[in-house]
């Protein structure tokens, strides 16, 4: 205990280092003076410009009360909605006003604004201009013409100087519109054309230079400067709080040195200007809250810094708490665990500090929060496998793990009763386990042979003649009216056991098993508290094409790595084959069930609810044959996946605290081994959809991009899991790279089917047992078997292309959401793979044999190594 915290402690303090490594801090000109001049919008948070309540003389009084100390003069852009109030107040304070009149399409309004800016003029003398219109020929409001005219009235009715806002490049085209106003209010805002902060000031002092060139004699004012501290890069500029106040500060210092007259854009943000990008509502120096952004004197740095790294290392603490009850852990697996929980803890400051410091919309407030309902089951999951990869490359070795032959104490030997439910079976393939079953190397065995609901005799006579030859050891039984599917065949099979019998051995009808199985096995049984003994599947076709080769070693891995570790905690999931069950076990949890369709994982959940001890063996005592086809595959893994959720819903009330039965170890496995499965999967197809719904958003509306924060977790959740596939299959699972690499490929095909298998689940109660196509006799049929992953992954493609495409400002987050389309794409185009390599010859390995043999070097015997025999495999396994 005392080693893990010690190590918890280390990375916590780790952890606050790297973030004071972090802290980004600048030195930069002070400003000591007042501002000459800053844009001034009197609209609070919730409140617009054009709806809704206005501002009140009490709000712009506390504003202006704010701003007074910070500068001179303010601009407005409004004398209307409000900004008629503006005048009067600003005066309290001693404050000038540049009046600003709206102009747009909307001409009644445009007059209103026209008599008000002229009233409210001739009224108050601390008005010093008149600015007619702002940008309205960049919005195409207005022509120059147009804008001219206006510009003409108001001059011949206003007492002070009058001019328009307009971008610095319109007064450098258009000298025409120079000639008409007293003085040039240029707006040079370099973002927005993508210049580096770094750059900004010189490039701003540049265009200053040109038009004092092209207008010699003409009051030039900067009308709008100014820097956004968040929202979204413009192609290399990148907004920010210490960008902001860096790029503030350094062009004041200078213009002031310069004698650049100037107006700084602006003194609040904006919640409002959502149709600036992302980045319209973060250009104030103080925030909505009139919260001010940064200092104007010593350092540039990001006042909150320290509040979130406090958060994100406290958080980090929090998460690694967990590991201090594992009193085992070892040192390399308590350094990964709380490097992960300390990351963890970051990423979740990081969406506090996001939602702290950014405004949403409904939209984009829904957006957020149905993004964090998918992405903390995800982390949990991340975290899951990390835990997972901790314990098995750092951890100690498994300690309840059956690794070898247990001795049996003298006359020890039980009676076994071996059931083997059919249903439809290729004769020869049930002959063949048969066969096995004779050859077991084990005094006191019976074996019961159920064939239900199969009437065609060309399936059963067989197997009824075959018992006969093998002997009065084996029983058959044929019912064409057995209830419950699988589950039912096994209760009968029960209904007809030796009464003597105490131990239970069930195995499919495609297994041929190793004649040591009970030998080896049956002695766990000594221990009274033992209810099941369960050995892994493999299978003895796994060479029969390229897609059987992928298939076996994506088995593999189930067996190798997560039933040896669930094996630890008492918690593996029971799954019938190659499965041996004491009779009083089986009894006291009540039999074999047909309320879901996986009755073996049913019932291996229920044993452990009543107490008993299960044990794992990863040595391989039999092998059956892998699924026919693709389609029979995804079959297999549906009612698998679709078995699991039924499971869950039948046993989810055993999982809470202190309901009795599970251990809190059994607990936390189960409940995390289900999220682990069936949550990844379905989260990520969900995830995945809502991502290709957001596209044509992201790319033609412009304004609602996923943040980092909410893709860069995919990215890493991905990562995360291959990293702990390949990582377990080195450590525990004896394949091949190349086989080991087509087991990940075979492993994503089916996430769109475990998806859909929990979208059944969900509304539907029960569905029928069906068969796993095996033994060679099924072919492929003629439907294309990953027709709607084909369509995901094309969406999924196409929607990167797109917004990649359309991303004409390099938004990086727009990049990183195209990065995970192509990501989450990927599952989709395995499926897709493994579907058409199952219909091409490059399936067949004699295909690649010959390839072999032809790169092979000039003058060099090649023999083409002929397909591994399974059954040799076998024999001498």
């Amino acid at each position: 205990m005392r080693s893990v915290a010690a190590v918890v402690a280390l990375v916590v303090c780790m952890h606050a280092g790297l973030w004071s490594l972090l802290q980004r801090q600048q030195a930069v000109a002070n400003i000591d003076a007042p501002l000459a001049s800053v844009s001034y919008s009197p609209y609070a948070q919730s409140q617009h410009p054009d709806y809704g309540d206005r501002p009140t003389p009490e709000q712009i009084r506390a504003d202006l009360k704010i701003l007074s100390p910070y500068t001179n003069t303010i601009r407005t852009y409004s004398s209307t909605g409000g900004g008629e109030l503006v005048p009067a107040i600003a005066a309290e304070f001693g404050l000038k006003v540049t009046l600003g009149i709206w102009i747009d399409k909307n001409e009644a309004r445009n007059e209103r604004e026209i008599q008000s800016a002229i009233a409210l003029a001739r009224r108050y003398t601390n008005i010093n201009a008149i600015v007619v219109g702002n940008e309205t020929t960049l919005r195409a409001d207005k022509t120059i013409d147009e804008l001219k005219a206006l510009i003409q009235r108001v001059k011949r009715m206003s007492p002070v100087p009058v001019t328009t806002g307009e971008i610095w490049t319109v007064w450098r085209d258009h000298p025409e519109l120079a000639s008409a106003v007293d003085f040039i209010a240029a707006h040079i805002l370099e973002y927005w054309v993508g210049i580096p902060a770094e750059k900004v000031v010189d490039e701003t002092i540049a265009h200053y230079n040109k038009l004092r060139a092209i207008h010699p004699g003409k009051r030039i004012v900067i009308a709008e400067f100014g820097w956004p501290s968040a929202g979204y890069n413009m192609l290399k500029a990148n907004p920010g709080r210490i960008e902001q106040a860096t790029v503030l500060r350094d062009f004041i210092s200078r213009a002031e040195a310069y004698g650049i007259d100037y107006n700084i854009i602006e003194a609040f943000d904006q919640p409002w200007k959502t149709n600036e990008g992302g980045v319209g509502m973060y250009w104030g120096m103080f925030d909505a809250s009139r919260h001010a952004k940064f200092s104007w004197a010593g350092l540039v740095n990001d006042p909150d810094h320290w509040k979130l790294g406090g958060l994100a290392v406290l958080l980090g603490l929090l998460l690694s708490l967990p590991i201090l009850a594992r009193s085992n852990a070892t040192f390399g697996e308590a350094v990964t665990l709380a490097v992960a929980a300390n990351v963890v803890g970051a990423w979740f400051a990081t969406i506090f500090a996001f939602w702290q410091t950014h405004y949403f919309v409904l939209g984009a407030a829904f957006a957020l929060g149905l993004g964090m309902v998918l992405l903390i089951p995800l982390a949990a999951i991340a975290l899951a496998r990390i835990e997972e990869i901790a314990a098995i490359a750092f951890g100690r070795g498994p300690r309840r793990l059956i690794a070898a032959a247990l001795p049996a104490p003298d006359g020890f030997a039980p009676k076994v009763s071996i059931h083997v439910p059919a249903h439809r079976e290729p004769p020869d393939m049930l002959k063949a386990t048969l066969d096995a079953v004779a050859r077991l190397d084990y005094p006191n065995f019976e074996c019961v042979v159920v064939i239900n609901n199969t009437p065609d005799p060309t399936f059963w006579r067989p197997i009824e003649e075959h018992c006969r030859t093998l002997g009065e050891r084996f029983k058959f039984i044929h019912d064409d009216n057995v209830a419950g599917y699988k589950a039912g065949a096994l209760r009968l099979a029960l209904a007809h056991t030796a009464a003597d019998a105490e131990i239970i051995g069930v195995i499919d009808a495609d297994y041929v098993v190793r004649p040591d199985w009970l030998k080896d096995l049956v002695p766990a049984f000594v221990d009274t508290k033992v209810g099941m003994i369960q050995a892994p599947q493999d299978h003895r076709d796994g060479e029969r094409t390229v897609m059987h080769h992928a298939m076996n070693g994506e088995y593999a891995g189930f067996f190798d790595i997560g039933m040896v570790q669930r094996n630890e905690a008492n918690a593996i999931i029971v799954h019938g084959t190659m499965c041996l069950i004491r009779r009083a076990a089986l009894n006291s949890a009540g039999g074999w069930s047909s309320d879901t369709i996986v009755e073996d994982c049913d019932l291996g959940l229920l044993v452990l609810e009543q107490g008993w001890q299960i044990h794992y063996t990863n040595r391989r005592y039999g092998h059956g044959l892998l699924p026919d086809t693709f389609d029979a595959f995804k079959k297999q893994r549906h009612r698998w996946a679709y078995g699991g959720f039924q499971i869950l819903r039948k046993h989810w009330r055993h999982l809470l605290p202190r309901v009795g039965g599970l251990t809190r170890e059994q607990k936390r496995e189960f409940g995390v081994g289900w999220l682990n499965w069936l949550g990844a999967e379905a989260i990520g197809v969900v995830v995945a959809i809502l991502n290709l719904v957001w596209v044509p958003v992201v790319a033609f509306a412009g304004i609602a991009i996923p943040d980092m924060i909410l893709t860069l977790p995919i990215l890493a959740a991905f990562v995360v899991t291959f990293a702990h596939f390949i990582a377990l299959y080195r450590l525990r699972v004896a394949i091949s790279f190349g086989q080991m690499m087509a087991a990940v490929v075979a492993a994503m095909s089916v996430q769109w089917t475990v998806a859909r298998a929990v979208g059944y689940g969900i509304w539907k109660e029960s569905l029928p047992f069906m068969r796993t196509a095996k033994g060679g006799a099924t072919s492929k049929g003629p439907d294309f078997p990953a027709f709607w992953e084909a369509v995901l992954a094309a969406l999924l493609l196409i929607g990167a292309v797109v917004v990649v495409a359309t991303n004409y400002k390099q938004i990086r987050e727009i990049n990183i959401f195209a990065v995970v389309l192509v990501v989450q794409s990927l599952p989709f185009l395995a499926a897709v793979a493994i579907g058409a390599l199952e219909a091409s010859r490059f399936n067949n390995f004699a295909y690649w044999h010959g390839i072999k043999a032809r790169i092979a070097l000039p003058g060099r015997a090649v023999v083409a190594k002929a397909p591994v025999d399974q059954k040799s495999v076998v024999s001498n396994q």
